[in-house]
């Protein structure tokens, strides 16, 4: 008890912190029944051993928001050793800062030690250090220190708030239920700063501003354009993530012109540049993300792989169109595209092997998928990914880049018996057109062992 007061008192978490505004039940509205389980158990826990415990940051902006959070955060003045004595199920986790996952079932419970605002704080294991690169970008800090601190430390004046389930008040530093009130997001600190520290504070603040209806405070949109570069100095798995967060937030469709128009697309999907000045990519683009959207908000699965695929296609189709016009032989020259796109994106955005592997399953689809005649047809059916490349076929059809009737097409034959689907084959049109004059010509089998029409298995439309 005495180490842990005189800690307390000498990284200043008795003395000197500012007083918050505390917004009583009455003037919120959140009772404690709002709080999961998990995250009620571990603040009882921490408050009965003498810590301080609020549930922090999004799960409180939510519920003053009338939504519900997704998952509960907790913050505390407890060190990770103390929580993980506390709790026989949890674990550490964490390079730059270590905070603890508490398991209670199903449900994780993220608990971290109030941050400090300089190494002048309580450290831990480390030392206490806090480094940063010469652009100010923050690479290390594990610096402890009290609730006022950490208020200032966190991003969005709307994101610093805390919950404390034992008086259900909501404690507020920084004025975030004002900014809530006000639709207004606002960066905590001078922005250049803060972006400086952490420049995915920039994406951050366009997935917020789409995501919860905020329009973006003027200071703390001024400095973004001029600081998009930065961007580059992030380790690409934290840009991915984020992005991410950001294309699987239910509201892509917004998100995504606002990266363009706050210029941050430069950073992550420079590609995307080329399609959205073109009609007809815009079109396909901007129907692929508000179907995303609709999907998610419904509570239906989403391929990350699949959304890449439809944000990346325009530019890999202009590529196989133009080195099929330099006479390239047409599967060929798509795999060489898609090698082209994959390569040029991986230099702002490292898209993982996992998700670019099914980009490409789905594209190579797609002129298999315009073949309707002979075997090729039932063969495309028992392609594993085949509801992928069909789903995507629909999108180009919807958004004019084919012709509808061949998503029509495609939807009568999987419904189809065996009579029916042998009667829709077409006679005169894809690969199979003309294939014995062609074997007695001498003619050019393609991957799947068939002969391959050289014009028909170019991109209609």
């Amino acid at each position: 008890m005495i180490t842990r007061f005189l800690g307390k008192m000498f990284s200043g978490r008795l003395f000197g912190p500012a007083q918050p505004g505390i917004i009583p039940l009455g003037a919120h509205g959140i009772g404690r029944n709002a709080i999961s389980q998990c995250a009620s158990r571990v603040t009882q826990t921490l408050q009965r051993e003498g810590f301080a415990a609020f549930v922090v940051g999004g799960a409180v902006r939510d519920l003053l928001l009338g939504r519900r959070p997704k998952d509960f955060d907790v913050a505390t003045d407890a060190t990770p050793e103390e929580v993980r004595g506390l709790f026989r199920r949890s674990r550490a986790i964490g390079r730059r800062f270590r905070i603890v996952h508490v398991m209670c079932g199903p449900e994780t419970v993220e608990v971290s030690t109030f941050r400090g605002a300089n190494a002048g704080a309580n450290a831990g294991e480390e030392g206490g250090a806090r480094v940063a690169d010469e652009h100010g970008r923050i690479l290390r800090d594990n610096v402890f220190g009290n609730q006022e601190q950490d208020a200032t430390r966190r991003d969005f004046t709307i994101n610093a708030l805390f919950y404390d389930p034992a008086t259900q008040e909501v404690w507020d530093y920084h004025g975030g239920v004002a900014d809530l009130k006000r639709r207004r997001l606002r960066l905590i600190g001078d922005p250049e700063s803060r972006y400086r520290e952490d420049p995915i504070r920039m994406l951050r603040a366009v997935r917020f501003s789409a995501s919860l209806g905020l329009e973006i405070d003027p200071a703390t949109r001024k400095p973004v354009r001029r600081l998009a570069d930065l961007l580059a100095n992030v380790p690409p798995a934290r840009v991915l993530d984020e992005m991410l967060k950001l294309l699987l937030s239910g509201h892509a469709a917004q998100c995504v012109p606002q990266l363009r128009k706050e210029g941050l697309h430069h950073g992550v999907l420079p590609l995307l540049d080329v399609t959205l000045e073109q009609p007809l990519g815009q079109r396909f683009v901007m129907l692929a993300l508000r179907k995303t959207d609709e999907r998610i908000l419904a509570g239906k699965p989403v391929s990350p792989g699949f959304l890449f695929a439809t944000l990346l296609w325009h530019e890999a189709l202009a590529k196989w169109k133009a080195y099929e016009g330099k006479g390239e032989h047409p599967v060929p020259a798509l795999y060489r595209a898609m090698d082209e796109v994959v390569r040029a994106q991986a230099e702002k955005l490292a898209i993982p092997h996992r998700f670019t592997a099914d980009m490409k399953e789905i594209w190579a689809l797609q002129p298999r998928l315009l073949q309707r005649s002979g075997k090729r047809p039932y063969r495309a059916l028992e392609h594993p990914r085949f509801r992928a490349g069909y789903d995507f076929l629909l999108l180009r059809c919807e958004s004019g880049e084919l012709d509808k009737e061949i998503g029509g097409w495609w939807e009568r034959f999987q419904r189809a018996g065996e009579a029916e689907r042998s009667q829709m084959l077409l006679k005169d049109a894809g690969p199979g057109r003309g294939r014995r004059r062609r074997r007695r010509r001498g003619g050019r089998r393609d991957e799947g062992g068939g002969m391959r029409d050289e014009g028909a298995s170019k991109v209609e439309g």
